[in-house]
């Protein structure tokens, strides 16, 4: 098994790499504006779990999840090609709600400021 610090590394690149495939090689309309918040890798190296989220928020989630669902051969195939692995992972993808938080709570926050 890996360790935990070569699979912080393998998580990184994934993640980096899927960033620039979704700006510069996916057509898919539905995957524009998007981008990806983490990217958690098991310790068997079986399955990678990307987060992703857009900037229009939950309302494309199932729209997004959906072209991402039918781009994950595509992205699988380009990412074991450019992250070297002996077998790559399968991709689970899942909406992250966290940016979303986040800018309720800096509304609440500035709210109260006013005060």
């Amino acid at each position: 098994m890996p360790s935990g610090i070569r699979i912080k590394r393998i998580e990184d690149r994934i993640q980096q790499v899927m960033s620039e495939l979704l700006i510069h090689e996916v057509n898919d309309p539905r995957l524009k504006q998007i981008f990806i918040t983490d990217v958690k890798v098991d310790r068997e190296l079986a399955f990678a779990n990307v987060y992703v989220s857009a900037i229009e928020g939950a309302s494309r989630s199932e729209e997004v999840l959906a072209g991402l669902e039918s781009a994950s051969g595509f992205l699988r195939r380009i990412l074991s090609s450019k992250v070297e692995l002996r077998a790559f992972p399968k991709l689970k993808f899942h909406w992250d709600p966290t940016p979303e938080n986040a800018d309720h709570i800096e509304k609440v926050l500035a709210e109260l400021r006013k005060k």
